[in-house]
């Protein structure tokens, strides 16, 4: 059974965001990626597996090793549906920021 995850279920976990930034800069295998936690394997093969079928994570097989590599194309999907939101929090928090300086200002 292929069980379509969440992508904000998926990187919620921040175990599973810290794989994101590891993999961010270079593709790592299964055993690289867990020697970096305190967690055993199994654990994070369920990480990277959940990860997969987001397809946040690629994997690409080299000889008999397996690599795991960010998406970057499924990344930028995440990012351009999140950028709306963080504009929207800039534009309030410098409103704010522009009203307390009037405020103290006027002190």
């Amino acid at each position: 059974m292929n069980l379509r995850r969440n992508v904000f279920q998926a990187i919620a976990d921040p175990t599973r965001r810290a794989i994101l930034v590891l993999v961010a800069s270079q593709s790592m295998t299964a055993g690289a990626i867990a020697a970096n936690f305190d967690t055993a394997r199994p654990t994070v093969s369920k990480h990277l597996q959940i990860l997969t079928e987001c397809e946040l994570l690629k994997q690409e097989q080299n000889g008999r090793e397996m690599y795991y590599h960010l998406n970057p194309i499924k990344m930028k999907e995440i990012a351009d549906f999140i950028e709306p939101f963080r504009k929207m929090w800039d534009d309030r928090f410098n409103k704010l920021e522009s009203i307390m300086k009037k405020y103290k200002s006027k002190e």
